[in-house]
């Protein structure tokens, strides 16, 4: 049995999920190894760009890149910059003009190209920053284009990836041109480009577009997909207003970074209105939910970040006109940076102070806040500039810290839950131990008054059937035997019926399961004795009868003393040689009949004298069973029939 148990014994959840834990973070480490691994590219087989010569020139609207260009035909105003940087910006040659295009050319003719002997070549850069229209020339051909026309709004987060060989015809490479067009006040950065094996930049390229792009936009989507959960449970459970919260926070954090993402086909004006409105409601949402979590309102913060917001978003709705339809978000975008990491600023302090030996989840939310606003501000400083376009855009992952906070706080709430919920179960498990324990103690008491009472009335029977039976034919024997008028016989017959009356009180007592029959047996088996030294046939016709729920000790004593009368009469009065009992059901219940072929008697006058005594005990006792009790007799013999129902309608009696 204890091979078996251990066979089958169950693994711990515990242990499961430290394993399914551990197998999660070595794959985590191996996918990033080998990211890091093949994004290390060969000196020996790869080219890094680090000089570009550029010129820029106005004109009206956006154009599509034309399929071939000829650098000589440019104007031979070429200045030289070193990469990665930010090209300056010139001041319009005229007021008229909404679009700037700018050239960069690679000359590659002076330099040694690397060798690809297992695979083609291939263009990757980090970032090409811009918020315009993006397209490669090599040898003059078209051969990658982003964005035909209109503005881009997800270049920050999307490296360059070309082919080269894929549209070279063949050629040797020696010069590649990169057409920007974008609006004039808008600075185009460029991060260092590598030429190299496909096979060898490709490590680098995944790790970026994975980093930059598709985990930011995996962990909101699945920030957005809990956030409709919450929605969905706010609408069962309408009074706890953080699940609403909760949602609206999703909501605009994956609106407000969805463009960063994905190619929308959006208007320039609502495009720069989200872009810019989104971080304010993120921050606005924020700091309600940091007032449900701490308790304390702070109206007037409450007040001035609404007003802010409001008044943000109202005022730079292309709608109205208010302010000027924006040609870019090279303005808007560091002015909406520096607004909101003040508001986060002050959303953290005021949350962190107000939390502070209050509510550990507002100071757990107060620094994930805090950190986002560290992600922003490094943000801003790429967007004004200030650091290398080869830098990583960390605000991306504003929505991962914000999903880990709201995340950690929601299962804190379901840990939390699931405790308090398990402590309820433990409390009413031991009250209801208490209460089983009051109950078994309480069913003990009763069992043991039932059992004492039980014994008290056996007692109190035994003794009344002994006073009644026993009792009252050893105080006529005494009489007899003191007076004289008793014989020596008469003496024996007396203290042989005591001693059957002893016999029958016990045999009472037997349990006979509600059946007649077995206490009939029981009877047979006292008297069979008694008749071995006669000439008295017994002649024993039962038949199967139903049982009897009525029949007690009290009750199997009448009917033992009913039926032990009548043949004891046979015996002493009638000199029969053959004795009958029998049982059958009749009407609706059942009878013993007792036959003699002895001389037979008036029953009348029998009843009616005073030594008619033990026929109306039968008659008494057959009475207090419900049942009743008929004599016809005869000269050739007498028949005794007992009758007793089926169920008693007054037990009590």
């Amino acid at each position: 049995m204890s091979a078996t148990h251990s066979r089958t014994r169950k693994i711990p959840s515990s242990l499961l999920s430290g394993i399914a834990l551990l197998l999660s973070v070595t794959l985590l480490i191996a996918v990033g190894a080998w990211y890091v691994q093949s994004a290390t590219p060969r000196a020996d087989t790869t080219l890094q760009l680090t000089q570009v010569d550029w010129q820029d020139s106005d004109g009206h609207n956006f154009n599509p890149p034309p399929a071939l260009v000829d650098s000589a035909t440019l104007p031979p105003s070429w200045r030289q910059a070193s990469l990665p940087s930010a090209l300056p910006v010139a001041a319009l040659t005229a007021s008229n003009l909404t679009v700037r295009t700018t050239w960069m050319r690679f000359a590659l003719a002076d330099l040694h190209l690397p060798d690809t002997p297992t695979g083609p070549l291939a263009l990757y850069g980090s970032r090409i920053k811009t918020d315009g229209t993006v397209a490669v020339y090599l040898n003059g051909r078209l051969v990658h284009r982003v964005q035909q026309r209109g503005q881009l709004w997800n270049s920050l987060f999307t490296p360059l990836w070309v082919l080269p060989d894929q549209a070279a015809d063949g050629a040797p490479l020696k010069e590649i041109l990169i057409r920007v067009e974008h609006a004039p006040e808008t600075p185009v950065g460029l991060s260092t480009l590598w030429l190299g094996p496909a096979e060898t930049l490709q490590g680098r390229y995944y790790l970026r577009q994975w980093l930059q792009r598709e985990l930011p936009a995996t962990l909101s989507a699945a920030f957005m997909v809990v956030g409709i959960f919450a929605l969905f449970v706010w609408f069962r459970r309408r009074h706890e207003t953080s699940y609403l919260l909760f949602f609206n926070l999703a909501a605009v954090s994956f609106v407000g970074h969805l463009h960063y993402y994905v190619s929308l086909p959006i208007v320039v004006d609502w495009f720069a209105w989200l872009t810019a409105n989104a971080l304010f409601w993120l921050l606005t949402v924020i700091h309600l939910f940091l007032c449900q979590l701490h308790g304390r309102p702070l109206r007037w913060l409450t007040r001035i970040i609404v007003s802010i917001t409001l008044i943000i978003s109202i005022l730079s709705l292309p709608l109205l006109g208010v302010l000027p339809v924006f040609p870019s978000t090279s303005l808007l975008v560091p002015l909406a940076y520096a607004i909101a990491v003040m508001m986060g600023i002050a959303v953290s302090v005021a949350g962190g102070v107000c939390s502070w030996h209050r509510s550990r989840e507002g100071l757990l939310l107060t620094l994930g806040v805090a950190v986002s606003t560290l992600l922003g501000m490094s943000d801003w400083l790429l967007h004004n500039n200030v650091v290398s376009p080869e830098g990583w855009f960390l605000g991306a992952y504003t929505n991962a810290v914000t999903f880990a906070m709201f995340g950690t706080l929601m299962y804190r709430r379901y840990v939390n839950a699931i405790a308090e919920v398990e402590l309820v179960n433990a409390g009413l498990a031991q009250r209801l131990e208490a209460r089983e324990r009051e109950l078994e103690e309480t069913h003990r008491r009763l069992r043991e008054a039932a059992l004492r009472q039980t014994i008290s009335d056996e007692r109190q029977r035994l003794m009344q059937d002994m006073h009644d039976g026993l009792g009252s034919t050893l105080i006529s024997a005494i009489r007899s035997v003191e007076h004289g008028g008793a014989s020596d016989v008469n003496v024996s017959q007396i203290l042989k019926d005591c001693l059957d009356d002893l016999k029958l009180t016990i045999d009472s007592m037997e349990p006979v399961e509600a059946d007649l029959l077995l206490l009939l047996a029981t009877l047979r088996f006292r008297l069979e004795p008694r008749l071995e030294g006669t000439d008295i046939a017994l002649v024993w016709e039962v038949q199967d009868l139903p049982t009897l729920d009525w029949l007690e000790p009290s009750s199997a004593l009448h009917i033992l003393r009913i039926v032990q009368e009548s043949i004891a009469n046979i015996l002493r009065h009638t000199r029969a040689d053959r004795i009958r009992v029998a049982t059958a059901r009749a009407d609706g219940g059942v009878t013993v009949t007792i036959e003699d072929n002895g001389q037979g008697f008036d029953v009348d006058k029998a009843l009616a004298k005073a030594s008619g005594r033990g026929l109306q005990n039968q008659r008494r006792r057959a009475q207090a069973l419900s049942g009743a009790v008929t004599w016809v007799s005869a000269s050739g013999g007498t028949r005794f029939t007992l009758w007793l129902p089926l169920e008693r309608k007054d037990r009590s009696a």
